[in-house]
């Protein structure tokens, strides 16, 4: 028997975050013992494995936990108990325009988010213009990023995260940048590299459609824990039911 190939893998993982009613009374707890707080539980006793190449949809009403689980998975935050193994180069669509620097040129921030991923400035080098070329900025490539609107920079940003050849595609909502021909031109080369290249998807919608259009598998979250884990069409109506 073929042995599994895992990923991402959390094994009783469990996220608490200290609630307190002031940005001052949490600053005061860190060197005061005894300053009340509420305790929340993001994530509570969450164990799930995804293998390489799966793509996997991850359902949940607002503050169900989703986010806490990706910004685990991107080490953007730890867990307070358990264990997370990732096996992988990992390429988030969350905040697509952080790590940019705004004084720098759009060029200048590929090889600075390039560099922030793990990658060398040859490879860089290899991927620039393809880069260049999806995020449809050519004109402006070389103009400071402070100069760019809102759309300029979440395609930008999009398109180096798709285009460094992850092996672990992390997609949070932002199949929605620009108009209704870029966001199509996205969808279509999520689509192509998890086929192509073998990319295990994480995707976090509130779209079933989406969620249908690229994975077979869904979980579905609920006050922190996984609620229902299984094919893609039980997992939305499960999803719907919340």
């Amino acid at each position: 028997m073929k042995e599994k190939d895992i990923v991402i893998k959390f094994d009783h993982v469990t996220k608490l975050y200290k609630l307190f009613k002031s940005d001052k009374k949490r600053l005061l707890s860190a060197f005061i013992k005894g300053i009340k707080y509420q305790e929340k539980r993001a994530v509570n006793d969450v164990s799930f494995e995804i293998e390489r190449g799966e793509s996997v949809a991850l359902f949940g009403r607002n503050g169900a936990g989703k986010s806490t689980i990706l910004k685990m998975v991107t080490n953007v935050c730890f867990p307070t108990e358990g264990e997370i193994t990732v096996n992988g180069r990992v390429s988030a669509l969350l905040e697509l325009t952080s790590g940019f620097d705004p004084e720098f040129t759009g060029r200048e921030n590929i090889y600075l988010k390039g560099q922030l991923l793990g990658l060398k400035d040859n490879e860089i080098k290899e991927l620039e213009q393809e880069i260049i070329d999806f995020a449809e900025i050519a004109e402006y490539i070389d103009q400071p990023v402070r100069t760019y609107s809102s759309g300029m920079k979440a395609r930008l940003g999009f398109s180096i995260n798709v285009n460094i050849r992850p092996e672990i595609l992390i997609v949070d909502e932002a199949l929605s940048v620009g108009d209704e021909n870029f966001r199509k031109k996205c969808s279509s080369k999520v689509g192509e590299i998890i086929q192509k290249d073998n990319v295990t998807l994480l995707f976090v919608t509130h779209s079933p459609a989406s969620a249908a259009e690229f994975c077979k598998r869904g979980m579905v979250m609920k006050n922190g824990k996984i609620t229902f884990d299984g094919p893609i069409e039980e997992a939305i109506e499960k999803y719907r039911e919340c």
